[in-house]
């Protein structure tokens, strides 16, 4: 199968809302891209989805955050959410989107991506737990969940602190 990765437009926001309802089995993904959307953290270009014979049938979403403490502020992004019709679920078009999200991220200046998922597959794409650097989340999850990734070699050196994402993630 031939998947096409390209920027989310306007005409695809209810297509998307619907597909990351599928995937997820609820809504609350959902509302919070649309959330998102409105946010200062929200990056357009990093807004992508998947397409198979001009169907939606994947999304992915980078939005701005930051990693602070008490000396300095260091500006990231965080990967949430990824969905993928069922349908089309291990048969790699996750695994495109999140290429794709990461390429285009560092072609926009971004030096890092922090991501809470699954321990498994997200190291596939260099991932790894951010008690590496010292890095925290800002909620209790266990370490092996809560990863990052230099798109910037050694961007991370030395960032120690919590991650702050938008309020809209917990609206």
């Amino acid at each position: 199968m031939k998947f096409i990765i390209q920027q989310e437009g306007l005409p695809d926001q209810s297509s998307v809302y619907e597909v990351i309802a599928r995937a997820f089995e609820r809504e609350d993904e959902s509302r919070l891209v649309n959330r998102m959307r409105q946010s200062n953290a929200f990056v357009p270009e990093l807004s992508l989805v998947a397409m198979y014979e001009q169907k939606i049938v994947g999304h992915i979403l980078f939005s701005k955050i930051i990693i602070h403490n008490q000396l300095r502020i260091t500006p990231s992004l965080a990967l949430a959410p990824l969905a993928v019709e069922p349908d089309f679920q291990r048969q790699g078009v996750g695994s495109l989107l999140v290429r794709e999200g990461l390429k285009r991220s560092r072609e926009l200046g971004f030096t890092s991506v922090v991501v809470l998922g699954h321990e498994h597959y997200y190291p596939r794409f260099e991932f790894i737990p951010t008690t590496k650097w010292g890095i925290r989340p800002p909620f209790q999850v266990p370490a092996e969940v809560f990863m990052a990734v230099e798109l910037v070699k050694d961007s991370l050196s030395g960032i120690q602190g919590t991650v702050r994402y938008p309020d809209d993630f917990f609206e």
